[in-house]
């Protein structure tokens, strides 16, 4: 497994305005935080983590393959920045798992032969509607 503080190391931080309401504080003080995340560049993660997270987490990445995350959800710059380092660690850990091999399941005897029937017995219902054949 990475180490979680290693990790959080190897992060670039920017501050920078947030958006919407809330007055003149709003306009002075730079409370969103801005992570970005180079996994090409990263020393922590081995080639097969890095591989797996490029592949995993490729619509979140940057032609460059750096991972951008934002949050600007409370007027404190340093609970946004404790928010976005959860939601990176969370990402990167969801982004490192191995999804299990799908097994293909055989389709038993028993349900093939009652889909047979069943369809026996609505052919036969609907050939009771015919006309009969008066040749």
């Amino acid at each position: 497994m990475i180490d979680d503080a290693q990790l959080i190391l190897e992060l670039s931080f920017k501050a920078v305005r947030s958006s919407g309401a809330g007055g003149q504080h709003v306009n002075k003080v730079s409370s969103k935080v801005e992570l970005s995340f180079n996994i090409l560049d990263s020393v922590v993660l081995n080639a097969e983590q890095k591989e797996r997270l490029i592949t995993n987490l490729q619509p979140r990445l940057t032609k460059n393959q750096v991972l951008l995350l934002q949050c600007g959800e409370s007027r404190s710059q340093h609970k946004n920045k404790e928010l976005v380092i959860s939601r990176f660690l969370h990402i990167i850990k969801e982004g490192l798992k191995v999804s299990k091999p799908r097994k293909p399941t055989k389709i038993p005897k028993s349900a093939i032969k009652k889909r047979l029937k069943s369809k026996r017995v609505v052919s036969e219902r609907k050939a009771s509607r015919r006309k009969p054949n008066l040749d």
